[in-house]
């Protein structure tokens, strides 16, 4: 006879179905997390309105700064001290030039949050795939232990592993995907930050 399974293996594909199967506004959004798909200058900053401060990617030295202050690598007590740094050395049009710098953090945070958005909705469809295959090995392993004469074969043992596999990488997944969620979270705390810090420096 095939192994019986256990009520915690019914319980987790119970589980899984009904979590897949909740209503959402978005199906492909799993964090807990409000979907945010851009963070806007307003959320963060109340300075100077950027898109009176030209273009930031034209003006070299702001465009550099941006591009270090929006990478992760840049700890928040270097961030202070470039920013520092770049606003002594601006003139008459500090303001201006601040401004041009949080312009391109934004958008270049938003740009990173985008691309983090996309790969957790591929890696929710991902997880709802092999929803549906556990289910499904799930059905197929109670219809042969089920059926009249039910005895261990080659077969049943193979789909059995299979479950135990796929059932493992879905948990394994499930628990990852908190961390997952955390990304665009950090980004928008990071966001905060870096704008918080030009904004001390305005005059």
């Amino acid at each position: 006879m095939m192994a019986k399974l256990t009520p915690a293996v019914v319980w987790m594909t119970l589980l899984a179905s009904a979590a897949i199967a909740q209503p959402r506004p978005d199906p492909d959004w799993p964090c807990v997390q409000r979907k945010v798909p851009t963070i806007s200058a307003g959320a963060v900053w109340s300075g100077p309105d950027p898109a009176g401060a030209g273009e930031w990617d034209k003006d070299f030295e702001a465009a550099a700064l941006a591009q270090k202050l929006a990478s992760r690598r840049t700890s928040l007590k270097e961030a202070d001290q470039l920013i520092d740094a770049f606003a002594n050395d601006a003139t008459q049009d500090k303001a201006q030039r601040l401004t041009r710098v949080f312009a391109g953090v934004l958008e270049l945070i938003n740009t990173e949050r985008d691309r983090v958005l996309h790969g957790i909705e591929r890696y929710a469809r991902g997880q709802r795939r092999l929803a549906d295959r556990v289910r499904d090995e799930s059905d197929r392993i109670s219809a042969v232990k089920d059926s009249p004469g039910a005895e261990t074969t080659e077969d049943s043992r193979a789909l059995e592993s299979q479950f135990a596999w796929d059932r493992r990488i879905f948990e394994e997944r499930s628990q990852a995907l908190t961390y997952v969620c955390e990304t665009p979270v950090l980004l928008e705390q990071r966001l905060f930050e870096i704008a918080r810090r030009i904004q001390a420096r305005l005059p």
